[in-house]
């Protein structure tokens, strides 16, 4: 039997309104095929306008054209459907030649490397500074350490002269126990707080080489060196320490006081309960912050998302300065840029987000997506490396009027919640925690992720139907 020539495409025969294969394909007056249903359903809320548009290219059509069903169409998707689908074989590429692919110069890469370059700065200076706030953080628990100690020794020798010789041995152990558990305590302390200077210096160190390389002329010499010196070394260390509220010694002091009470007893009984209260003292470094259950709690979080126009499909506009897209009828006077999306009407924030943050969408209109992608997305073409929620880059909620949807790497999840016109996003980035909200007088879990992420985030927003629109709200 004859291999195929054709290679068939699932992008080719999907319905851009559902984005799922073609179901009953009909084909319009200006070429382009969608789902029976889902183009009757598109014009059916056009009715009133007494004009009839095609989603992709928006020609207009007056009156409303009459559906055929496309019988070659259909057949071609019920093939696919048995089929499946069957990769085209790549080209092999001789070097020399470029054979078959494009090339850029490198001043084009150093410009596109300059961006990565100015990410991984702003990263360091922002780990630089988490480092710093950890530093003063220990400090103060090497302060409230000592301070502690130095009262439980004094109360506690003071508590003993009066037992004169009969507790002289028990007053020695006791003081020289409270002093050898600071000394741990202040140790381990310490040793975390040196860590974290060498990693303040070492991350100086490296935000220098890579200011350095940022001013270097030679395009290729940049290309060289950028590699070596553009990774990161992971963290050894939490973004965020957390000291469980103790009191450090005093339970020493209470102790103490009932062998004064017990001057008989406590030779026998109560000797191991002061010893070990002693030993128990411990310093909770690095425990995880608690997730926020209030509104009040998240706005503590919350931050200013205002959007990238480069990254803005022509179809959107934006305004209310750059928080508010919204889907217009006819393309917008954009300058040509390569983080735009070509296809899809997204638009990405110019803000990169880690740590903890909030924000919260209002949004208008039947279907309105809200997502949260790496950068470096496809942004060319149709395909779903480029659509929020169908690739491993991006996650996104499908908001529609009348239910959720949540989307990660093509794999659908119903969600269900009330469904007010805002959304609250949550993001704890080191803890791999990305939530979704609907927001109203209050706050209700809608879809939580727990992930690993690898880059910074960044907001966005897709719009599917015209004269819809998704505000960033500038919460307070």
């Amino acid at each position: 039997m004859a291999q195929r020539a054709v290679q068939l495409d699932r992008e080719t025969f999907s319905c851009s309104i559902c984005l799922d294969l073609l179901k009953d394909p009909v084909t319009i007056p200006c070429g382009h095929s969608y789902c029976k249903n889902c183009i009757q359903s598109y014009w059916d809320e056009e009715d009133e306008k007494k004009t009839h548009s095609c989603p992709q290219c928006r020609q207009s059509f007056t009156p409303r054209p009459v559906l055929v069903r496309s019988t070659m169409l259909a057949a071609l998707v019920e093939e696919l459907k048995k089929t499946g689908l069957q990769a085209a074989p790549a080209d092999l590429c001789p070097v020399d030649e470029h054979k078959g692919h494009d090339t850029v110069s490198a001043a084009a890469e150093r410009t596109e490397r300059q961006r990565e370059l100015e990410g991984s700065r702003q990263n360091i200076q922002q780990r630089i500074q988490d480092r710093e706030e950890d530093v003063k953080v220990l400090q103060q628990e090497v302060e409230a350490i000592n301070g502690s100690a130095d009262k439980a020794a004094e109360h506690s020798e003071k508590i003993f002269t009066q037992l004169i010789r009969l507790m002289e041995k028990r007053r020695s152990d006791v003081k020289q126990q409270v002093r050898s558990q600071r000394e741990t305590e202040v140790s381990r302390v310490k040793e975390l707080q040196e860590k974290l200077e060498q990693e303040i210096t070492e991350l100086k160190r490296k935000d220098a080489e890579l200011k350095k390389l940022s001013h270097t002329e030679d395009h290729n010499q940049f290309l060289h060196n950028y590699p070596s010196l553009s990774a990161l070394s992971e963290s050894t260390h939490s973004s965020s320490i957390n000291i469980r509220p103790l009191k450090y010694f005093e339970d020493v002091t209470a102790a103490v006081s009932e062998v004064r009470d017990k001057l008989q007893d406590v030779l026998r009984d109560t000797w191991t309960n002061i010893s070990l209260t002693v030993t128990q003292v411990d310093v909770l470094l690095s425990n995880p912050k608690p997730e926020p259950e209030t509104r009040a709690d998240f706005l503590r979080y919350s931050r200013d998302i205002t959007l990238d126009a480069n990254t803005a499909n022509t179809l959107l506009l934006l305004s209310d300065g750059n928080r508010k897209a919204t889907h217009m009828r006819q393309p917008q006077s954009y300058s040509d840029h390569p983080d735009r999306f070509t296809w899809w009407q997204q638009v990405l924030s110019r803000e990169s987000l880690t740590g903890r943050c909030y924000w919260e969408v209002e949004r208008r209109g039947r279907r309105v997506y809200v997502a949260v992608t790496y950068k470096n997305i496809s942004r060319a073409g149709s395909t779903t490396e480029c659509i929020f929620g169908r690739n491993d880059k991006s996650w996104m909620l499908r908001c529609v009027s009348d239910s959720y949807e949540f989307w990660s790497n093509s794999v659908q999840t119903p969600v269900s919640g009330p469904r007010p016109s805002r959304v609250g996003v949550y993001l704890d980035h080191s803890a791999g925690i990305l939530s979704f909200y609907s927001v109203s007088d209050i706050i209700t879990l809608l879809h939580r992720v727990q992930t690993t992420f690898t880059e910074p985030l960044y907001a966005g927003v897709c719009l599917i139907d015209p004269d819809t629109t998704a505000e960033f709200i500038k919460v307070k």
